[in-house]
């Protein structure tokens, strides 16, 4: 008698497992979709990154533009204020 409450026991703690089992699995699929969609966004970000060297070199000339043009400018403006700043 004995015996039979062990075995059932045994197979109650047996699908208590699988099922635990079967849970941690359906976790570990979606943080492995969620990871490979992760890499493929970061993939896709990599291609958009490849322009930036251009991009950077006419930032760096518009820059230069836009600051000699704003020296121009205070030149222009110092030459019609009065000496001394008064």
């Amino acid at each position: 008698m004995l015996w039979w409450i062990g075995n059932i026991l045994l197979l109650v703690a047996a699908l208590v497992a699988v099922a635990l089992l079967s849970r941690l699995l359906g976790a570990v699929e979606r943080i492995r979709k969620a990871s490979d969609d992760i890499l493929s966004g970061g993939v896709a970000a990599i291609g958009e990154l490849d322009t930036t060297p251009d991009l950077l070199a006419k930032t760096d000339t518009t820059v230069a533009e836009v600051a000699d043009g704003a020296v121009r400018y205070a030149g222009s403006v110092a030459k019609l204020l009065p000496p001394g700043g008064e």
